[in-house]
């Protein structure tokens, strides 16, 4: 195939996406089912993930879940047998597991000495390792076969100061650091068939942020009205505005493409406020 020639050939490929019960999960979930890929859930909440699924299947039939926590390793492991049992590969991973954890969102009368260290350690725990370990057991599966594509989620947190949220912040930053050190590991040690790379969104409203970004009223909050002065396009984010990005990523027409962070984000991380 010529560079010309080159689509976003997803149809038929098998993706795996983490956290696929979550908002922005299951909207990159129904983009790849568009496009006529085999779509894998993973999630720990079962409930939420046997409906997201019922969901999907109304639009494509193609899609299947299971319950997974994404800190459990044995349970990867096995998730990950399973699913190569099943449908003989993984050719994409995209790591949408991870968010916010209640403690770990300063209010706007603490300070950082407010933090407390244990909640530190969870949202640190469920947005890096929640992102290493799918990566190193579904990521051993790509480099068996020399081939697939490693889509990390990141975030505006990870790049900009954002006030009240430290732990999530170094956590996604950590997550940039891996993306970058395991595009290279895995292209000097397996071939340039496997890639990694990470979007980073801006702020879209999500279940996990609402409360930050909308007051009871259904109106925004002072820090929604802050981002969206400070965003170019002058507005949050569409779920569907993630999808296009990630098909890029998951398709040849980016085979030259690893160890990137792309922001998703109206400008946000590239303006300054004058």
């Amino acid at each position: 195939m010529s560079y010309l020639e080159t689509k976003f050939d997803i149809k038929n490929k098998t993706v795996l996406i983490t956290g696929g019960s979550g908002i922005l999960g299951g909207k990159i979930a129904k983009g790849f089912l568009h496009s006529g890929a085999l779509v894998i859930l993973l999630d720990r909440n079962a409930e939420k993930l046997k409906s997201r699924v019922k969901s999907l299947k109304k639009f494509r039939n193609n899609v299947f879940g299971y319950s997974c926590d994404v800190l459990q390793e044995e349970i990867l492991n096995s998730v990950n047998k399973q699913i190569i049992s099943k449908f003989g590969r993984v050719d994409v991973l995209i790591n949408a597991a991870g968010g916010q954890i209640a403690g770990t969102t300063l209010s706007k009368n603490q300070s950082v000495f407010d933090l407390p260290i244990k909640d530190f350690n969870k949202v640190t725990e469920l947005n890096l390792v929640g992102t290493v370990l799918p990566t190193l057991i579904f990521g051993k599966s790509m480099a068996e076969q020399k081939s697939g594509s490693i889509i990390n989620i990141s975030s505006m947190a990870s790049i900009r100061a954002i006030t009240r949220v430290v732990g999530y912040s170094a956590a996604k930053a950590a997550v940039d650091n891996f993306t970058k050190w395991m595009a290279v590991e895995m292209a000097l040690k397996y071939g340039d068939g496997i890639r990694v790379n990470a979007i980073a969104p801006g702020f879209f409203i999500t279940n996990q942020n609402k409360k930050l970004l909308v007051n009871e009223k259904g109106k925004y909050t002072t820090r929604a009205k802050s981002i969206i002065k400070m965003t170019p396009f002058g507005r949050f984010g569409e779920p569907e505005e993630l999808i296009g990005i990630t098909l890029f990523l998951a398709s040849s027409a980016s085979k030259f493409i690893t160890g990137t962070v792309i922001p998703v984000d109206g400008g946000f991380s590239v303006y300054s406020g004058v």
